[in-house]
């Protein structure tokens, strides 16, 4: 397994109003995150706000091209983000015990924190359709360029790993500094993961190691 501390190259927020970060998603232009009771958007280049949708948003967010999905408790929500408007609910896999959301594959990727799972599901059903262990606690997952990552939050530790999404093997672990948690996890589809910061406030942007050809 690889091994290295996590290179912070940006800190976002806190944010106006947006006491908590939950889950984080980007939309190829706006870095999105739940905040408790709205789901905010700013601007990666300027770190300025630039959008707020009332709608819960207690943990992962996810983004398919179209629709914003977030988790609020035992559900995810489908959202028009042009409108705000709630269009379809699913119940979430963990009944209120899920944390990260993305989406990959046509599918969501849930994670769970407490079971140290992530689960793939329908997003039209919200059936699981595979289910992987981990080892520690499971916040933020997100996919990028077939690789599955996901973040974790235990004693006070946190870290983004490379996990093998067949069998759950770590391939890869990135360290982040002490006390500095990792509660959402997106990639941008290149070389920045976008990573909530739980009740800091904060959204930081960690460099996604470069692979070896």
């Amino acid at each position: 397994m690889k091994h290295a501390p996590a290179e912070i190259i940006r800190e976002y927020g806190p944010f106006p109003g947006a006491a908590n970060v939950h889950g984080v998603t980007f939309d190829g232009q706006h870095v999105w995150f739940g905040a408790g009771d709205t789901i905010e958007a700013f601007d990666p280049d300027s770190g300025k706000p630039v959008r707020r949708i009332d709608v819960a948003a207690h943990a992962g967010t996810a983004f398919d091209g179209r629709h914003l999905f977030q988790i609020a408790e035992s559900r995810i929500q489908k959202i028009d983000p042009r409108t705000g408007q709630v269009i379809a609910t699913i119940p979430a896999p963990g009944g209120g015990g899920d944390s990260g959301l993305t989406w990959a594959e046509g599918t969501l990727w849930v994670g769970q924190y407490r079971e140290r799972k992530i689960y793939q599901i329908d997003p039209e059903t919200g059936a699981t359709l595979r289910t992987i262990e981990s080892n520690r606690f499971v916040t933020g997952v997100t996919w990028v360029d077939g690789e599955l990552w996901h973040g974790t939050w235990e004693g006070e530790q946190s870290d983004l790993r490379r996990i093998d999404p067949q069998t759950g093997e770590v391939l890869e672990r990135l360290d982040m500094p002490p006390d500095t948690i990792v509660s959402g996890l997106e990639s941008d589809g290149a070389d920045r993961f976008f990573c909530g910061g739980g009740n800091s406030g904060k959204v930081r942007v960690v460099r996604r190691p470069r692979r070896v050809k």
